[in-house]
């Protein structure tokens, strides 16, 4: 792996030098513009509007817009002083708990390594972090960016995960049409919580793919290959109406789980939809409108609207 940044971890008085590399990858397909009238794929030319023509690396600089149109200029060695980056330090400023940090925060993980002589320090502290159930809050400068981040254990290495500034984080209070309070039936919330627990299974990450990616690289290769790219019809959206309560109901008969064997270590399979919940969607169906029902078959996941 592609080494992206050298430093060293500091807590307390301990130095930790490390290497960090990526540990995620961007598997988005990347396509080009084409000039659709001989095929040439284009190019973007930095130009000036005012004096009309293309302009060099070296004659631009970087500058804030402070009022419109109106501009404050940084060169590069300015902004370079202002940078932290030249310390190259990870500097752990408290430990506390994983959970005490929300998802929303998290941005990008990459690998740490122990690095030159570092490798007794780095062992103490992942082994330290590792019994103590502890994660790093510490500050980062990377490509010329401040961060905060995370340093964690994932099994034998730590792990940096940067993370948000609070004022980066945008208010909920500027979501539109939220409830002021929530509402709902109590029998209702009882059956939902009763689904999502029939629904709760142990997470699989490698179950999971990118469908779409999938399909655009084989339509690539078909016409690399020159064959005819044919793109199955749209499926319908499901259009029956049904009572919310016989939804919840039949979701719950369709995903009843089958009693394992006395010592079978297999995950709890799922029963097919039985007569009654067929029965319960039925009746629903014929009287009352509410909610686009879920479909199922052969007990396989899906999501249902509620």
């Amino acid at each position: 792996m592609l080494t992206v940044w050298k430093g060293a971890i500091s807590f307390g008085l301990v130095h930790v030098p490390v290497k960090m590399f990526a540990a995620t990858e961007d598997k988005d397909i990347s396509m080009r513009y084409i000039h659709k009238v001989c095929g040439s794929p284009l190019s973007y030319v930095r130009t000036c509007p005012v004096c009309e023509q293309e302009v060099g690396w070296d004659d631009i600089s970087k500058g804030y817009e402070y009022e419109k149109g109106k501009f404050v200029l940084f060169e590069k060695e300015e902004l370079e002083q202002l940078n932290d980056e030249a310390n190259k330090a990870i500097t752990i400023m408290d430990f506390v708990d994983l959970k005490e940090i929300d998802p929303i925060y998290f941005q990008k993980t990459y690998y740490l390594s122990p690095d030159h002589a570092g490798a007794n320090a780095y062992n103490l502290l992942l082994e330290a972090m590792r019994q103590t159930g502890k994660i790093g809050v510490a500050k980062i400068s990377i490509r010329s960016k401040s961060s905060l981040a995370a340093i964690r254990v994932i099994d034998r290495c730590l792990a940096i995960e940067t993370i948000f500034y609070p004022d980066e984080i945008r208010s909920i209070e500027k979501v539109p049409n939220l409830p002021e309070q929530i509402n709902v039936n109590d029998k209702e919330l009882g059956m939902a919580k009763l689904l999502i627990e029939q629904l709760s299974t142990p997470f699989e990450p490698q179950k999971y793919t990118d469908d779409y990616r999938e399909r655009v690289l084989a339509a690539i290769q078909q016409k690399v290959a020159g064959e005819e790219v044919k793109i199955a019809p749209e499926q319908k959206q499901q259009a029956n109406v049904v009572d919310l309560m016989a939804a919840l109901q039949a979701s719950i008969e369709a995903v009843k789980p089958i009693a394992p064997d006395p010592g079978e270590a297999t995950p709890r399979k799922r029963a097919r939809k039985t007569p009654a919940a067929k029965k319960a969607a039925e009746t629903a169906e014929a009287e009352a409108p509410a909610v686009t029902a879920p479909k199922r078959t052969r007990g396989k996941k899906t999501k249902e609207s509620v």
